[in-house]
């Protein structure tokens, strides 16, 4: 709730917090407009607009907002290709595109789906994260040599590379590679004080003022005095689909990198975020981009962790923030004009060696190979295939990988003895000495933890030679939950036993579980009389059942001899 939110409000620490990180964000607003394709002032207005509103709407105390990497990665994706489509129209389409996402974020949000959208493996969040990072870098590999990024892409990118370098600028590189020295090699003790982007910016600038004010570099030019135009909705029957798709992958990616980031303040702060309301505050804060020509965003991590090292406690931050970075547009835009492209290259290339994440690929092949191997799969297929494809096939594969694993340790959990001196199943010694009554004629089938699929092939193993029994116990009095597959392989268990003339007892006495064997009409198999809330009472009449059918057998022996006689 908004109002629960500006309760936090620590004056001194949230306006130095809103000016600290407008200070950090206009670079990468500037770097990451010019590197989407959709210009400088799209950057800026993004990072204003997406951090005004998610601050007032969204449901983090301290959350910064604003065009990051990942959302710049597909924004520029999706602009390359309405533009090659759609030359007049093309822009408007991006924007609607935008638009969609921030209300498929809004409804996710809405339907408080946010808990869900970071539950995958970290080697999938770090595969396709690292991804995207490679992306950024080789998309600003022609900007940095001098050139306007090339059409097609990653792949576009790569093939142009040859020609690229063979006319590089050399003025354009000397200043991008000093962008990138300064980003780098800033010693930290300066940059506790001023952010190494706002520093290379500024530096690099006046050099370039100083030695190319010839006009023989490219800057980024005015940008615009005043409020951003509206720009209408613009749909297309025969790309409609493609919008869609577009629309979910932008607004997916944002959700996941806003709920990351969310977490990682909270472990700062102490306190715990609205995962839903944080969503519903990022989509009507994209909507509201996308209406005004304005680049997507999401939660910002440097941003973010900045905002709370230096005192912020409450969005109003965030607010400050954005009236800081519109002061800066609408008051002294002019400032922005001689800063060149390769300056903004080399910002936005070293944040796509930030995105990467160095941490787990240095012990990913440590930790876990098919970890590593999903990781590093997700990647690929991020950086030259689609980030859908890519996910989608991480999580599946990863998903396998722990069904797999876990059924290895479930299958621990079916156990079967007909013997009171196998100690596998926890009978007390009252039991156990009924058990031993039988003479190994009663099956006791125990199942213990929760029940999933994929222990349904150990519980068919552990009644395969189940006519050699007279009775079979179930014992489910250890089991909390049970899914379809496994209710349906006790029925197959039950099912067969009766094939043989194996009489049936089942132990269930947790009401869950109970009741979805009683929805897939396994308990309408047996009779009342054969179900059971306690162990001793099933064993008894199991032995009872065996020492009946003794009694039968040597009836029917004795009735055969005397006919034989």
């Amino acid at each position: 709730m908004m109002d629960q939110r500006f309760k936090n409000i620590h004056l001194r620490g949230d306006l130095f917090g809103g000016v600290t990180t407008a200070i950090i964000s206009l670079p990468l607003a500037l770097a990451f407009g010019v590197a989407s394709g959709a210009g400088a002032e799209a950057g800026l207005w993004g990072a204003i607009m997406v951090g005004l509103f998610a601050a007032l709407f969204g449901g983090s105390n301290t959350l910064i907002s604003e065009p990051t990497g990942p959302m710049t990665v597909i924004m520029t994706a999706v602009l390359t290709s309405m533009m090659a489509k759609y030359p007049e129209s093309g822009l408007a389409m991006t924007f609607t595109v935008v638009i969609m996402a921030g209300a498929f974020q809004v409804l996710l949000g809405a339907l408080k789906l946010g808990k869900y959208v970071t539950l995958m493996p970290y080697s999938v969040i770090s595969g396709f994260m690292s991804g995207i990072g490679v992306i950024l870098i080789i998309l600003q590999l022609s900007p940095l040599l001098g050139h306007e990024a090339p059409s097609g892409g990653v792949i576009g990118t790569l093939k142009a590379l040859p020609e690229t370098i063979a006319a590089l600028d050399f003025k354009e590189l000397l200043l991008g590679l000093a962008t990138l020295g300064i980003l780098f090699f800033l010693p930290e003790k300066y940059k506790k004080y001023v952010p190494a982007q706002l520093v290379a910016l500024v530096v690099v600038t006046l050099i370039s003022v100083i030695l190319f004010n010839d006009g023989s570099i490219r800057r980024i030019g005015e940008i615009p005095a005043g409020l951003p135009s509206i720009i209408m909705p613009t749909f297309s029957a025969d790309i409609v689909v493609e919008m869609v798709i577009d629309a979910l992958v932008l607004g997916t990616l944002g959700c996941i990198d806003t709920l990351l980031t969310a977490v990682i303040a909270d472990s700062l702060t102490r306190k715990e975020h609205n995962s839903d309301k944080e969503l519903v505050g990022q989509g009507i804060a994209n909507m509201l981009a996308g209406l005004f020509g304005a680049l997507p965003g999401a939660g910002a991590t440097m941003g973010t962790v900045t905002n709370i090292q230096v005192g912020a406690r409450s969005p109003l931050s965030g607010i400050m923030r954005a009236l800081v970075l519109a002061l800066v547009v609408l008051v002294a835009g002019g400032l922005t004009e001689p800063i060149p492209m390769a300056v903004l290259a080399g910002i936005a290339m070293y944040v796509g060696f930030n995105i990467l994440d160095w941490s787990f690929i240095q012990r990913a092949h440590k930790v876990s190979l098919p970890g590593m191997a999903v990781m590093y799969g997700v990647m690929l297929l991020t950086v030259f295939v689609d980030l859908i494809v890519a996910v989608g096939l991480g999580v599946f594969i990863s998903n396998i990988i722990i069904i797999e694993r876990l059924s290895r340790v479930q299958e621990q959990h079916v156990k079967s003895i007909s013997d009171a001196d196998d100690d596998d199943v926890p009978l007390s010694d009252s039991e156990r000495a009924l058990l031993d009554k039988a003479n190994g004629k009663v099956l006791f089938l125990y199942l213990s933890g929760p029940m999933i699929f994929s222990v349904s092939k150990a519980i068919s193993r552990q009644h395969n030679h189940i006519a050699e029994y007279e009775s079979m116990i179930i014992d489910l009095t250890d089991v909390p939950m049970i899914d379809v597959t496994v209710g349906l392989a006790i029925e197959n268990a039950i099912k067969d036993a009766y094939e043989t003339n194996c009489e049936v007892f089942l132990l269930c006495p947790n009401q869950q579980t109970k009741e979805q064997l009683e929805k897939l009409h396994v308990i309408d198999l047996l009779s009342q009389e054969n179900l059971f809330g306690f162990r001793y009472e099933a064993l008894k009449h199991a032995v009872k059942q065996v020492q009946k059918s003794a009694d039968q057998r040597e009836q029917a022996s004795n009735k055969a001899d005397v006919l034989s006689v």
